[in-house]
């Protein structure tokens, strides 16, 4: 056993993202970012009509934003510090889903607001990656935080044993988007969080005996 192990996701958990991009497609591409059914495949919608663009459209624009407007994002309040405190105590890696010829881009955006921690980039289900970060790492407890209720999903499919934190910094997110089923818990602040997570990492516990958001104790 080696120490604790944190996997934690970047836009909208370490640094504000959405925001951005919707002041960027309005600014360079006319087109508006409406998450008020909670949809991200339904937000961006055409500004004459109001329909939303489908999918081939949307995805370039938002690698586009990564190629070039990464530099709009702000951290997320209290994250740099719970990263840091944390870190004391455990292995920190940040898992982001971004395309690989993002990695230098992302690893150098955290380091510019004091965040210097492994990157890994992956596209799909976090599943998969965190299973091998568990096979490398071999740590006495694991936790995970992201904004996205499909990769909680996918991680209590690959791997019940580790702690799932559902976290959604973006304040106009947080109160549209309902907690994600398959997490443990649900605390959108890291001044809060960091304590649930401390206790995770340090309980040497596996988090299939806790229940989660979606099944009742």
């Amino acid at each position: 056993m080696s120490r604790p192990l944190l996997i934690t996701d970047c836009d909208e958990v370490l640094l504000h993202m959405v925001s951005h991009f919707r002041d960027w497609l309005g600014e360079a591409h006319g087109v508006d970012f409406d998450l008020s059914e909670g949809d991200y495949s339904r937000a961006v919608r055409r500004r004459e009509t109001g329909e939303p663009l489908p999918r081939e459209e949307t995805w370039p624009l938002l690698n586009g934003f990564f190629e070039t407007e990464m530099h709009r994002q702000t951290l997320v309040p209290h994250a740099r510090d719970a990263l840091t405190e944390l870190a004391g105590i455990a292995d920190v890696v940040v898992l982001t889903n971004l395309l690989d010829t993002h990695q230098e881009r992302r690893i150098a955006q955290l380091e510019a607001v004091g965040i210097q921690h492994r990157v890994l980039c992956n596209q799909g289900g976090k599943g998969a990656p965190v299973v091998q970060l568990l096979d490398e790492y071999g740590p006495s407890a694991a936790v995970f935080v992201d904004d996205l209720a499909l990769h909680h999903a996918s991680v209590e499919k690959a791997a019940p044993q580790v702690f799932r934190l559902h976290m959604v910094a973006e304040p106009q997110l947080a109160a549209i988007m309902p907690p994600a089923p398959a997490a443990h818990a649900r605390i959108d602040d890291w001044a809060e969080a960091t304590g649930w997570i401390r206790e995770r990492l340090t309980s040497g516990l596996d988090a299939r005996s806790m229940p989660m958001i979606g099944v009742q104790a």
